[in-house]
């Protein structure tokens, strides 16, 4: 039994700190407030994690430690920059290796299916700082302070994740009410379910050959958001959505007043056209095959009418 240490408790933390533990590894979960999975095998502890001191304590005898940490979307160029420093110095310190549970946005807008070979050419303030998180991880890794790897996903799928289909999308067509969607609706897309992500960063963690590069969580085949909200409604028994897209002007509109809304204008090319992730290093590498699509949608509305909407 080896312990692991997670930073985070949200929904990649969560299933990442699970599986840990019903494989029977001693998980230990660190987060501002405490929270985190009730497992016998779990301990919660409270900690600030941009303190590298104090998480480098956390990590002392840890086999691996693992960033799922998540901060508020508008802020990461503020919040992001100290937590990653922290991580490779509490890395450095402890001799954990460090896997960073990621996304596709350091590549910018890339034409054709993304794969890790891909350059970090991200314009963006979001893109761009998780660009050269990775890029700093990876320095120290070559410089041999530490060892490292980090795991990029597409759009979440699956209990308590967040992004423009489940926090939006879903939660109104699921209740039959029409959508105004910022994006090609028929734009093929990939999706990453939550549990696909855990088994990755579990997976690339135990194994030191997947260790200094990145790899992308096995996806299913491109859906388009139409078609997926289409299965997801058939599979919830609520009626056909009622999509039509939203002009690039409105939503530039709705940012004046909401940060969340601002933030989304960046990242605007990953939802106008193709966004397509080829994971196939990572089924080849690991024996991983992803979720299906089905299963994920099943999760993601058993949770969003757990929380009783």
């Amino acid at each position: 039994m080896s312990l692991h240490v997670i930073v985070g408790a949200g929904p990649v933390g969560t299933a990442t700190a699970r599986l840990l533990a019903d494989q029977g590894e001693q998980v230990r979960v660190v987060t501002r407030r405490g929270t985190g999975p009730d497992h016998s095998a779990v301990e919660r502890v409270v900690a600030d994690a941009t303190d590298a001191s104090a998480l480098a304590r956390f990590c002392v005898g840890a086999t691996a430690l693992y960033n799922c940490a998540s901060p508020a979307y508008h802020r990461w160029p503020i919040d992001w920059p100290p937590l990653a420093e922290a991580f490779i110095e509490a890395a450095r310190t402890s001799g954990a290796v460090l896997v960073t549970a990621s996304n596709l946005y350091g590549y910018g807008p890339v034409t054709g299916a993304m794969t890790e070979r891909h350059p970090l050419l991200a314009t963006g303030a979001k893109g761009q700082v998780r660009a050269r998180m990775w890029a700093d991880a990876l320095a120290a890794h070559e410089a041999g302070h530490i060892r490292t790897a980090e795991v990029r996903s597409s759009d979440y799928l699956g209990a308590g994740t967040q992004s423009l289909l489940t926090m939006t999308v879903l939660p109104k067509a699921l209740a039959g009410a029409r959508v105004r969607v910022p994006a090609d609706l028929d734009a093929p897309r990939s999706w990453t379910y939550v549990g696909d992500v855990a088994r990755t960063l579990v997976a690339v963690a135990a194994d030191k050959s997947a260790w200094g590069r990145a790899w992308h969580v096995p996806a299913t085949a491109p859906v388009s958001m139409r078609d997926i909200t289409t299965r997801a409604c058939a599979l919830a028994d609520a009626p056909p959505p009622r999509l039509s897209t939203m002009p690039a002007a409105v939503l530039w509109l709705g940012g004046l007043g909401n940060p969340i809304v601002r933030e989304l204008r960046e990242t605007q090319y990953q939802f106008r056209k193709p966004f397509v992730v080829d994971s196939s290093a990572a089924t080849k590498a690991f024996g991983i095959e992803p979720a299906a699509l089905e299963v994920s949608l099943e999760e993601t509305i058993a949770t969003w009418r757990g929380e009783g909407r």
